[in-house]
This record gives structure tokens, C-alpha cells and sequence, in this order.
């Protein structure tokens, strides 16, 4: 990754001495993953501190280690230890990043937004790896740590950096943004998710389009054209109308996508009525996720073919519209790793749209981190909820309002459940091969348990 002698160059206030030489091939806040090549950064959090596990890291082999001004050193310090003195581990940690960053100078794309980061991150991913050496974010390492984590993963020869900003605060991806300052930036759209920190949906279009604030003067913004407030916080911000890509249902959209066909195993569309796409991703919403890909692959001149081939590559991320077979041949349809009311409502929508089945199920739970907002919201999603589906499951205490509003408003047979063996009961019957049952709640309704009851 690079030498000591460059590292010291940006932080060189220093205890002790080891070879200047000395190369750096892995940074690690993980006393447990760490070897003789390793800079170790302890962390400080609410309930624990890194710095007590500096003596362990050294007796695995560290010999370099960021350590906070206002910390104790070890009483005894080993012979051939260099202790690099920070203000701040974290803030050195994110300043480092910064720095490899440029060491390495890959085009950056910074991808944010309240639903399909990570989809749209792995869109892009085997997009860009057709045409270039890419590096990406791992699982969800998207935060003020994982970000910086992920930038000193890369290698050094790395052409393409793809990064998931995620976020539940105001100022959170301001800060990502001015570490990994992208060429490109991606906002999905804007949905509900945080919002009870957020205030309003207004409020969520803000914190996102932060991400502009540390682009490059000429980089791009991609972004959900169909949702206005992104284009009213744009103005807001002055940002460059030249610069911006929209990609949607309008025809005013740069990008405007036809939905073809959705089936059991891919979603087929055509972009500007000229150029037909095939994913293997389920529903409309994945076809938008998948234009931004387009459009970032064309402003860096990848064939369409390559676009294609990208896209034939992609796998699916366990629990994010996971597609299984359960007891009797049931087909079942694994989304719940997580949810907003934009999320599930899209969810839904994709189920009503699949074609050759005798039964749909929605298997229903909670919708967490809405605040005030989690009536409204609840009763939101049942406005998907129509004859088209035959039957709806929910659980949990939110999910009980969907409930009462479907079964005011459709002929949907609906059942609600305070007990999971009962819920499990109530779905026997609709394990047939004719059946389609869909799963979606928030990740701390843990519904992989019940999924697991069904599948064979």
C-alpha cells in the first residue's frame, strides 16, 4: 500500500523508531486482524477503546500504531515500536483514507440514497469491472469508519472506486463526500428511511444531496428523476444543471426507461426507446437502478455490449429479493434484510406484475425508525395492497395497520398475528407450487426464521 516514509510525510509526530522502509500492506481497527505489515488504529467509542488491545497487536507482530494524544502509552514499550501521535484516532483514520486516495488517484463514484444503495453499488460494480480494475464497498462498510476501511482496502492499482454512503444524521455524508470527493455521484432517491431523524421527506432530499459538496468541479450527479425535491435541493445548492443526469419514467429524462417484461428470473427494459436491457433483478425499480449504471458507463465510453455483459454478471445479495423454493415447490421471495414504505410498497407492486401464478402472499412486518411519521407511513404501504393480491400475512404492531387498511379498502383475505407459530400455521395451506409468497419487514423482525420453517 505504501511505505512508512510516505505515511509520516502527513503524520509525523512520532514515539519510538522502526525501519523507515518499512512497508504497509493493511490498515485495521480490529485488534483480531492485524499481522506483521499491519498499521493498527485503535478506535474509541461509547464502550470500548481500541488502545487497550495495543499490547495485544503488538505480540501478534504490529509494529506501527496510531495512538490518541490523550491516552496513556503502554508502560512498557517494546523495542522497534513506532507510536504515530493523533489528536483524534478516528479523524486520522478518515484523514489517511483522504490521502491513500490520492495516493492512488482512482475516478471516484460516490453512491447514496434512501433505497437500492447497495443494489445499485453492485449494478455498478460488474458494470465498471468489464472495462476496469474496480474496487467497491464491502457488505454495508458505508459510515464515517467503514468508508475509510473500505478507500484503504484498495489496491494500488485500482482504476474504478465505487462507494456506498450511508446515512441517519444531517452532516453524515457531507463528511463522506469531502473524504472520498467523487467524480460521479449516484443519489437513488429519496424515500423515508431515517426520517424520524430527518424530520421530512424535504428534510431526507437535503441530507443526500450533500453528497454534491465534495465532488470534483467537473464531476456528475446521477439521480432519481422522477423526485422532484432532489431537483428542488439542487437549486437550492446552485449545483451546475449541466452536470446533472436524470434517469426515469419522464420524457423529459436524459435516461427515460420502458419496463418490457418482469419474470421469475430477470426484468427486461429499454432505454430512450432504442436500446433493450436485460437484469437479473426483479421489478421496475431495479431498472432504474440499473440506468444509472447506463449512464455512468457512458459517460466513461463502455459499450453497450459491456453494459450487458456487466449486468449478467450480477448476483443477489442474500435477503435482498432473494428468490427460493420452499416446501411443495413454493416460490418464495426472501426481501428482508430490510425496508422502508418506498421499499415495500415497490416490493409489492413487483409481485402483482409477475405473471403465472394462482396465489400471491405478502407476508408482511414492521417498518422501523419512523418516528412520528410510522402511522401514516404504515397505512402508505396498504395503498399498494389490491385484488391483485390474493391473500395478506402481517405481523407485528405496525404491521397491524396495514392490515385494518387493506381489509377496509379490498376483497384481500387478510389475517393478522401477534404469535409466529400461528402466522407459520396460517401459511401451510399456500404451499403449493402455484403460490407466491412475498417477505418483507424491517431487519429486527428477523423474518429469515420464519422463511426458514417454510423452505425444504
Amino acid at each position: 500500500m505504501f511505505t512508512l516514509e510516505w505515511l509520516t510525510k502527513y503524520f509525523n509526530q512520532t514515539i519510538g523508531t522502526v525501519d523507515t522502509n518499512m512497508q504497509i500492506t493493511h490498515v485495521s481497527t480490529d485488534s483480531r486482524d492485524v499481522g506483521m505489515n499491519t498499521l493498527f488504529i485503535p478506535l474509541v467509542g461509547e464502550r470500548f477503546d481500541g488502545h487497550d488491545y495495543v499490547e495485544d497487536v503488538i505480540q501478534s507482530g504490529v509494529r506501527i500504531v496510531f495512538y490518541q494524544k490523550d491516552k496513556p502509552l503502554p508502560t512498557e514499550r517494546t523495542e522497534g515500536i513506532l507510536y504515530i501521535l493523533v489528536d483524534d484516532t478516528l479523524r486520522a483514520l478518515q484523514q489517511l483514507a483522504h490521502y491513500y486516495k490520492n495516493l492512488i488517484n482512482p475516478t471516484v463514484i460516490g453512491i447514496t440514497g434512501s433505497n437500492g444503495k447497495t443494489t445499485t453499488k453492485d449494478i455498478v460494480s460488474e458494470v465498471l469491472k468489464t472495462t476496469y480494475k474496480t474496487h467497491q464497498t464491502a457488505g454495508n462498510f458505508n459510515n464515517h469508519i467503514g468508508l475509510p476501511l473500505t478507500i484503504l482496502s484498495m489496491l494500488p492499482d485500482t482504476e474504478m472506486l465505487v462507494l456506498e454512503m450511508g446515512m441517519n444524521h444531517f452532516g453524515e455524508i457531507s463528511l463522506l463526500t469531502q473524504i472520498a470527493e467523487p467524480h460521479y455521484a449516484i443519489i437513488t432517491n429519496i424515500g423515508e428511511s431515517h426520517i424520524e431523524h430527518l424530520g421530512t421527506r424535504a428534510g431526507i432530499a437535503k441530507a443526500k444531496t450533500e453528497i454534491t459538496e465534495g465532488m470534483h468541479d467537473n464531476g456528475y450527479l446521477i439521480y432519481d428523476g422522477d423526485e422532484p425535491l432532489i431537483e428542488q435541493e439542487l437549486i437550492q445548492r446552485n449545483f451546475d444543471g449541466n452536470r446533472q443526469i436524470k434517469c426515469g419514467y419522464s420524457g423529459t429524462d436524459q435516461y427515460t426507461i420502458q419496463v418490457k417484461q418482469i419474470t421469475e428470473k430477470h426484468t427486461e427494459f429499454q432505454l430512450n426507446d432504442t436500446t433493450d436491457y436485460e437484469i437479473p433483478l426483479l421489478g421496475a425499480h431495479h431498472a432504474k437502478n440499473a440506468s444509472y449504471a447506463i449512464a455512468l458507463a457512458d459517460k466513461l465510453d463502455i459499450s453497450t455490449k459491456r453494459i450487458q455483459t456487466g449486468f449478467n454478471h450480477i448476483s443477489v445479495t442474500g435477503m435482498r429479493f432473494e428468490w427460493l423454493e420452499g416446501k411443495q415447490g413454493v416460490h418464495i421471495i426472501n426481501d428482508a434484510y430490510n425496508a422502508s414504505p418506498t421499499s415495500m410498497q415497490a416490493a409489492i407492486e413487483v409481485v402483482k406484475d409477475l405473471q403465472g401464478f394462482k396465489k400471491k402472499i405478502l407476508v408482511l412486518g414492521d417498518i422501523f425508525e419512523l418516528g412520528a411519521h410510522q402511522e401514516r407511513l404504515h397505512k402508505q404501504v396498504a395503498e399498494s395492497i389490491t385484488d391483485d393480491i390474493s391473500v395478506l400475512l402481517t405481523y407485528g404492531e405496525m404491521a397491524r395497520v396495514i392490515a385494518e387498511e387493506v381489509k377496509c379498502q379490498t376483497n384481500v383475505e387478510v389475517h393478522h398475528f401477534t404469535n409466529v407459530r400461528e402466522l407459520i400455521a396460517c401459511l401451510q395451506p399456500f404451499l403449493e407450487r402455484e403460490s407466491l409468497i412475498l417477505f418483507k419487514a424491517s431487519r429486527g423482525m428477523h423474518f429469515e426464521k420464519i422463511i426458514d420453517k417454510i423452505l425444504k
